[in-house]
């Protein structure tokens, strides 16, 4: 009895948190760039019931790690790049805080992470994000030394230029399709993808809704700037909602999916839809790569970014937010699709 009320109590907590209105600001904030350490302990099964297996749909499970650190802003992380060397990464928190740092590998596998630092994300006057109450950054991609930033509470777009301003850089607000605006209170911008250079939609900004719906039900998204701006809608199927994308070499958008409920706990899915499908007034679907429940080693996985590994193969890289709650972790999980 004193384990179902333990468990119980878990779970109440994860939802409050999970659905929570907004991540209450700090009382102060830390105005510059702090080193932090980033201890890391393996994951070596994904599936808790099969710890031999490595094949689960499309992708082949590398590897993974659960992340702790003592830093107070360390968590929540809902965005995430990898650079093209394959170990250094910028990501941030929905708490409007970057994490810069170097990932340490043993072939395609993370091991840890070195040379971490986390920093207060600002605005285009140099305050803080959380100063000016622009909550929930929740998207990240980049087009070259670009950085664009989603936030989905004031159902922005901001642009940094980190590599000339470091993490103190001052992020831009970019022009944006009136429906953005439009988007449901703090369920709006939760995804971006820039597709880059030989693909199709080349130099366009996506950006996905978390819960911004049409008529029919389905998820809004947009097309902003290249040749064909305008606005599309991915299908929604089985209550999930999206919470990243990502562009894939393959000429995928890889959108990644969550749902959290009492009674089967938090669930996780990853789609591939062909970047030719995605055109204004389209509703496209795609492919299922990878689909798990809580009988998998996951959490609320927000981020992701794909890379290519150093012979070709595509790597995806997972990391969760944990709402900052004790019964929560941040997991990152690397897998393999094969082509």
């Amino acid at each position: 009895m004193i384990e179902r009320r333990l468990r119980l109590f878990a779970a109440v907590c994860f939802a409050t948190a999970f659905f929570a209105f907004s991540p209450a600001p700090q009382a102060q904030e830390n105005t510059g760039v702090e080193q932090i350490e980033i201890e890391a302990r393996p994951i070596t099964a994904f599936d808790r019931r099969n710890a031999d297996a490595r094949r689960f749909g499309e992708l082949e499970f590398v590897g993974g790690l659960v992340l702790q650190s003592k830093f107070k802003h360390f968590g929540g992380i809902s965005g995430l790049l990898i650079l093209p060397d394959g170990k250094n990464f910028v990501a941030h928190s929905d708490r409007g805080y970057w994490l810069r740092g170097t990932f340490t590998l043993d072939g395609n596998r993370i091991t840890g992470i070195e040379n971490a630092e986390m920093a207060p994300m600002r605005g285009p006057d140099g305050r803080t994000l959380t100063s000016r109450k622009w909550f929930d950054t929740e998207s990240l991609t980049a087009d070259g030394d670009t950085l664009y930033v989603g936030i989905e509470r004031a159902n922005r777009i901001l642009r940094y230029r980190l590599h000339a301003d470091g993490l103190s850089a001052r992020g831009i607000p970019i022009q944006t399709p009136n429906g953005i605006r439009k988007l449901p209170f703090n369920q709006g911008l939760e995804a971006l993808a820039f597709v880059p250079k030989g693909l199709p939609l080349s130099g366009s900004l996506l950006a996905i809704s978390e819960r911004g719906l049409d008529e029919n039900g389905n998820l809004i998204a947009f097309i902003i700037g290249g040749a064909t701006p305008g606005s599309f809608a991915v299908r929604r199927t089985d209550l999930f909602e999206v919470s990243d994308a990502a562009i894939s070499p393959s000429g995928h958008l890889v959108i990644l999916e969550r749902y959290f409920r009492f009674l089967t706990g938090i669930h996780l899915r990853l789609r591939a839809i062909p970047l030719g499908e995605i055109r204004p007034g389209a509703i496209v679907d795609g492919k299922v790569l990878l689909e798990a429940d809580s009988g998998y080693d996951i959490d609320n996985m927000e981020a992701l970014a794909i890379t290519r590994g150093p012979t070709g193969e595509i790597l995806l890289t997972l990391i969760s937010d944990n709402n900052f709650n004790f019964f929560q972790r941040t997991v990152l999980l690397r897998f393999v699709w094969p082509q």
